[in-house]
């Protein structure tokens, strides 16, 4: 039932579409985006993050939406439902603190939307993945 819990979810990136997905587990996506802002702060570097879906099973091509840092002060955004092709590499910082700033916002409509606390209420959100630390 909490994946029935869907919201439109869209990257622009330079006023293009990059992803757009009509129904959008939003719950599970918070949960993912929470975990990797806790192993993120925790390790005071950016990690990589990876979102898959209990709602969706073909991964060879990766993950529905992925954060990559690379040589130090980089990192590519990328996702298997890209609506087109557009240049994806960020700066590190700038994409880190878009990331956050999407899980804060996030818990603050998803917590008055639906009167919840989510920090209570996460561990009943399932993941198709969990985090694995011991990559990171």
């Amino acid at each position: 039932m909490i994946l029935d819990i869907t919201a439109r979810f869209s990257i622009f990136i330079n006023d293009d579409c990059y992803f757009d997905e009509e129904e959008f587990p939003i719950l599970e996506f918070y949960k993912y985006l929470y975990e990797w802002k806790e192993k993120t702060n925790n390790l005071n570097r950016i990690q990589e993050f990876h979102y898959y879906s209990l709602e969706y099973d073909e991964y060879d091509d990766g993950a529905i939406l992925s954060l990559i840092p690379f040589g130090g002060d980089k990192a590519r955004l990328k996702s298997i439902w890209a609506q087109e092709y557009l240049y994806n590499v960020f700066d590190a910082s700038y994409i880190k603190d878009e990331f956050m700033s999407l899980e804060s916002s996030l818990k603050k409509d998803i917590e008055e939307y639906f009167n919840i606390d989510l920090k209570k209420f996460l561990k009943h959100i399932p993941m198709y993945k969990e985090i694995n630390t011991e990559d990171m």
